[in-house]
């Protein structure tokens, strides 16, 4: 009978069905030519898992050089972008591999960067790997299963420990930490007691990694199923306080008479609801298809604000007034700070400064006014911040949860039904620049400007009421002005 170890075998070797033949026959390639090649890293961990992998990463022990001259014999173009590295890659069959020559690099811990020589055995190369499940490989042709650190077992376990002793590989590489976070998410791997107590006493060292970097890792955390593990990991080792401090920030000192939430658990249970929220990967625009990393940053980041607006009230009450517009400021500027693109920033902060915009309109009665300001205000965020809206109800009053969705419930239907009345998300005054101007007799300018601002605030507040009562009401208005 098999063992579990030879079944877990065979059941990763064909999940590696569509591609073994390809990877088989070019490591036909290297052993004729006097070489070693095998598969490593990511995609030996996803096939164990029963998943298959985008990448093919293979290591070798043939230069660069020997590794160029057999890829250009065998695939159908080359290059080497990563010749430094040691890394040629090239497509066949429109299947992409990239082949690196063993590693044994020595760190500069200034500033993360490699120190990059050339290995000579399989063993040494996967020891200088982030951790042991990604430091397993399997030989080419052979099939040989490589696993000299225990990798397989920690999977089984859903443990994460690195090869090298975790306080010598954090600090050849702090964003080691980060993936440590990531795995925790993607994963559900739990960090060893060595890789938990290296993490807290090198979570400052985090700071000589670029913000392009940290930036990434933290985006691939956020993308996975269940981000609030790795979120966790992140605020319990003190990293989040180096690169995400408005996080930890929010574990504010819950008063004896517990009047107000924790808001670090309400903002993770928020982020968790929001993506129970998204919609399928190949839904319309308009589900806000998940994983949405816009949504899930506003999700988690819309309560920043609050711990530098709380106010302790008469009576024992607490007040975060006006949190949302101090919390997108913080949002914008920490957004910035990471190196995430205009778009995303801009989108980010927005959700946060109109996350409590619902709210203001009390009890529901919405004027269309009111309805038709809220969706304009969104703009192409609105599918976000119906999104963003819902999940912020975590009471635990179930008739107070039901009342505030359906008074959302309603307010999505006044929203439809005038969308497909007035084109809302097209608002636009009833008279154009050059009508106004036209009408005012004036040139463009500042007060132009003001001219249109009036007339798209009649048409927020009445709709459409045509060119003609437009322009009436256009004409009062500037009598007004030249009063004044």
């Amino acid at each position: 009978m098999n063992s579990p170890f030879s079944q877990a075998l065979q059941r990763a070797v064909a999940t590696l069905g569509p591609s073994l033949g390809l990877l088989s026959d070019l490591g036909d390639r290297f052993v004729e030519a006097g070489h070693e090649l095998a598969l490593v890293g990511g995609p030996v961990r996803d096939a164990f898992l029963g998943r298959t992998s985008a990448d093919l990463d293979l290591t070798t022990s043939a230069s660069p050089e020997e590794t160029e001259r057999i890829l250009a014999a065998w695939g159908e173009t080359t290059w080497d972008i990563g010749r430094a590295f040691g890394t040629i890659g090239t497509v066949r069959r429109g299947t992409t591999v990239e082949v690196t020559t063993y590693r044994a690099d020595a760190y500069d811990r200034q500033s993360r960067k490699p120190i990059v020589a050339f290995g000579d055995n399989l063993e040494d190369d996967l020891r200088r790997r982030d951790f042991t499940v990604n430091a397993m490989a399997l030989r080419l042709p052979s099939l040989e299963f490589v696993d000299p650190y225990g990798g397989l077992a920690d999977l089984a376990a859903k443990r994460l420990r690195t090869p090298a002793p975790a306080p010598v590989s954090f600090a050849d590489d702090p964003l080691r930490m980060m993936r440590a976070a990531r795995f925790g998410a993607h994963l559900e791997l739990v960090p060893s007691a060595e890789v938990y107590a290296a993490m807290r006493e090198l979570a400052p060292s985090i700071k000589i990694v670029s913000a392009e970097r940290v930036r990434d890792e933290l985006s691939k955390l956020l993308l996975a199923p269940s981000p609030r593990p790795g979120l966790r990991l992140l605020v319990d080792t003190g990293l989040a306080d180096h690169i995400l401090p408005e996080l930890p920030a929010l574990r504010l000192e819950i008063d004896e008479h517990h009047r107000h939430k924790d808001v670090y658990e309400h903002s993770l249970t928020v982020l968790d609801q929001a993506i129970a929220l998204e919609g399928p990967a190949t839904g319309p625009p308009e589900s806000v298809p998940g994983p949405d990393l816009v949504l899930r940053l506003a999700a988690l980041l819309h309560d920043i604000g609050k711990p530098k607006t709380r106010r302790f009230e008469a009576g024992g009450g607490v007040s975060f007034h006006h949190h949302e517009m101090v919390g997108a400021k913080l949002t914008k500027a920490r957004l910035r700070a990471l190196r995430f693109d205009k778009e995303t920033v801009n989108a980010v902060s927005r959700l946060v400064e109109l996350h409590l915009r619902f709210h203001g309109y009390g009890d529901g009665a919405w004027t269309d006014s009111a309805v038709r300001r809220y969706v304009t205000d969104a703009g192409p965020l609105l599918a976000r911040l119906h999104r963003l809206t819902r999940a912020d109800c975590t009471t635990r009053n179930a008739r107070k949860a039901r009342r505030l969705a359906a008074t959302y419930d309603e307010l999505e239907r006044r929203i439809a039904r005038l969308q497909e009345e007035e084109e809302l998300a097209a608002v636009r005054p009833e008279l154009n620049g050059h009508e106004i101007a036209e009408i005012l007799g004036i040139r463009p300018g500042p007060v132009l400007g003001k001219a249109y601002s009036f007339l798209l605030s009649v048409r927020l507040d009445d709709g459409p009421i045509g060119k003609e009562a437009a322009a009436d009401r256009l004409r009062a208005w500037w009598a007004e002005q030249e009063k004044t």
